[in-house]
């Protein structure tokens, strides 16, 4: 069986170790953090492997995840092209998991002999109990060296990833979008729950607020798509009351009204 090394134990690392383990994709071998707590952890959630800390300690291995962060990747990749060129690490396949980054930050270990590509699951891997139930189906964005994609492509379908190839230049407005759609939700929820909140809402009511708008809203948006689903003063036309909440809400929070001025024309545009 193809073997592989994680490096980075995050929620990231333990969702895909243990989708390649439990479907036999690859045999997990080290699985590297940075304390010995954080790798038993992983090692735990994974079911397979042994933790570790030491990167120079690892085995040689068919095929290495870096789940870093994305600060990370550039710093690992020349640590393990060194290895390469003074330890005897064996040339092989890494890939990195960054969504905005391409597989250029593994350039140290191409020099090297490597083959690098990056592969990023389009998922929210806030728990990663939860992202292992999501995982089917979601789609994963490939880019790299044309040795190393189809094994990834292979490896990723195996575990019920949608593949599609990417071209590096269009990581960032790609991983920008997930942005949109998956990080800035919660932000955006926080700042409606501070407004409730500070117009004298009742607290007991947010959670149920919380819960039926946003199914509502999601389930409209997946049914109807984001144009027929738009609802609102702007999607109205009604300028002259998105004018006076702007004012309101930038008297309260000048981030917020920028935010809210900002959206308000893009929900403009989307409307027409």
């Amino acid at each position: 069986m193809t073997s592989l090394n994680i490096i980075g134990a995050g929620r990231v690392g333990q969702t895909l170790g243990r989708l390649f383990h439990d479907t036999g994709v690859f045999s997990i071998q080290a699985v590297l953090a940075r304390t010995p707590a954080s790798a038993q952890v992983a090692q735990h959630v994974i079911g397979a492997g042994w933790a570790a800390t030491d990167l120079g300690a690892l085995p040689q291995a068919d095929v290495w995840m870096l789940s870093v962060p994305d600060t990370q990747i550039a710093p690992m990749a020349e640590a393990l092209a060194a290895l390469t060129c003074t330890a005897g690490l064996r040339p092989a396949l890494a890939f990195h998991c960054s969504g905005a980054l391409g597989s250029d930050e593994l350039a140290p270990l191409r020099q090297a002999g490597w083959q690098v590509a990056s592969a990023h699951p389009l998922l929210s891997f806030a728990r990663p109990e939860l992202a292992l139930t999501q995982f089917a189906g979601t789609p994963c964005a490939l880019e790299g060296d044309a040795q190393a994609l189809p094994s990834l492509q292979t490896a990723f379908q195996r575990i019920g990833g949608q593949c599609f190839m990417l071209q590096a230049q269009h990581k960032l407005l790609y991983h920008a979008g997930a942005v949109f759609a998956t990080n800035f939700l919660p932000v955006l929820q926080d700042l409606a729950e501070q407004l409730w909140q500070h117009s004298g809402m009742p607290a007991e009511l947010a959670p149920h607020l919380r819960a039926t708008l946003l199914h509502n809203a999601v389930n409209n948006i997946v049914a109807l798509g984001p144009q027929a689903a738009l609802t609102g003063p702007a999607a109205r036309g009604d300028a002259a009351l998105v004018a006076r909440q702007s004012q309101a809400v930038s008297q309260w929070n000048a981030d917020a009204g920028a935010a809210y001025d900002a959206l308000s024309t893009l929900a403009k545009r989307l409307a027409r």
